[in-house]
């Protein structure tokens, strides 16, 4: 049987597929499954090996933004054509473009959203999209309509002795064993997702006073981020920014007592490795990304009409973002901690 995935998204919107590719795996083992997917994705096959066995890049559709500018897309379609997918699985959101991708693959069966009210292409498979259901539930739900029931809603990020090497190298450079350390990730994809770098900053301080060791983490485009938060503190920080891969980050996440950050990647990364994590949701949407064990992981979302938020950047002064204060913050840490405890 041959199956196709279509995922063309960020970290975050894999990480949250993984729970519906496990179950998948454990319903058809037998399985050729291949992800559609951006071109980050394709190391992400190479982790994923146990629930993936292929990968197609994303060549771009109409209406779908992801994936630039399409490519030949006669000569892709006849490609995949020629694959015969037994099924082609929508995982790539309400359907409105996403559908008459996975039309164009003509595998022999499929499954995946529809918007209410829009034309539902196969009654006995396709489901209404539900705006507000959690990411990971949704998922699981689609895999369920193919006969893949749920396997857990946990999600995981393997880890290979690359990554571990890594984490030894910036163990020897850093000396982490020294004490407990928290990693503080102030970056985002985009800056309405952001809390303020000052704010980031008193929180890092807090936790330094109190014996922490601070990593601040991102990629080197956010080194700048990364900058004012150091600059803005008055106790040391270890910057890191910029000198981790991402298997590096998850190794360094692993072994973190904490992790406080935005409502991005590296949450779902800290929820894969259940490491305890306080995260401030400024223009995302809690309901459908926040960590499902919320015992382990603490959600600040100040309520806000715009939610969530369709900007780049905020254009109305961004209330969600200066409504979360860091004592707020740190009285979910410290909750964290004695639940630990």
């Amino acid at each position: 049987m041959k199956i196709a995935v279509l995922r063309a998204l960020q970290l975050g919107d894999f990480l949250c597929a993984v729970p519906a590719l496990r179950a998948l795996r454990a319903a058809y083992p037998d399985a050729s499954v291949t992800l559609i997917g951006l071109p980050w994705t394709r190391a992400m096959v190479r982790r994923f090996d146990a629930y993936l066995d292929d990968f197609v890049e994303f060549p771009g559709f109409l209406g779908m933004p992801e994936g630039g500018s399409p490519r030949e897309l006669p000569k892709f379609f006849a490609e995949m054509r020629e694959r015969a997918f037994d099924l082609a699985v929508q995982m790539h959101g309400s359907g409105r473009s996403s559908n008459r991708f996975v039309a164009r693959l003509q595998p022999r069966s499929s499954v995946g959203y529809f918007e209410p009210g829009a034309p539902e292409p196969v009654p006995e498979r396709f489901l209404a999209w539900r705006a507000r259901e959690h990411e990971v539930e949704r998922c699981l739900r689609l895999a369920a309509r193919v006969g893949a029931p749920s396997k857990g809603s946990h999600l995981e990020f393997p880890l290979g002795d690359a990554d571990w090497r890594e984490f030894r190298a910036l163990d020897r450079m850093c000396d982490l064993a020294r004490r407990p350390y928290a990693v503080v990730h102030a970056g985002s994809q985009l800056a309405s997702r952001r809390w303020p770098a000052g704010r980031f900053a008193q929180v890092a301080d807090a936790l330094a006073a109190d014996g922490m060791q601070v990593l601040l983490t991102g990629v080197a485009s956010e080194a700048p981020l990364a900058a004012l938060v150091k600059g803005a503190m008055r106790r040391p920080a270890l910057d890191l920014t910029g000198r981790t891969s991402l298997g590096g980050l998850a190794a360094l996440v692993a072994r973190a007592r904490l992790v406080v950050c935005n409502d991005t990647g590296i949450s779902h990364i800290a929820a894969a490795m259940r490491t305890p994590s306080v995260v401030v949701a400024c223009g995302s949407d809690p309901a459908r990304w926040a960590p499902l064990n919320r015992e382990l992981h603490r959600v600040l979302a100040h309520p806000v009409e715009c939610r969530p938020c369709r900007h780049a950047e905020c254009p109305i002064g961004h209330p969600c973002a200066r409504g979360v204060e860091p004592v707020q913050v740190l009285s979910e840490i410290r909750r964290l901690v004695r639940c630990a405890a």
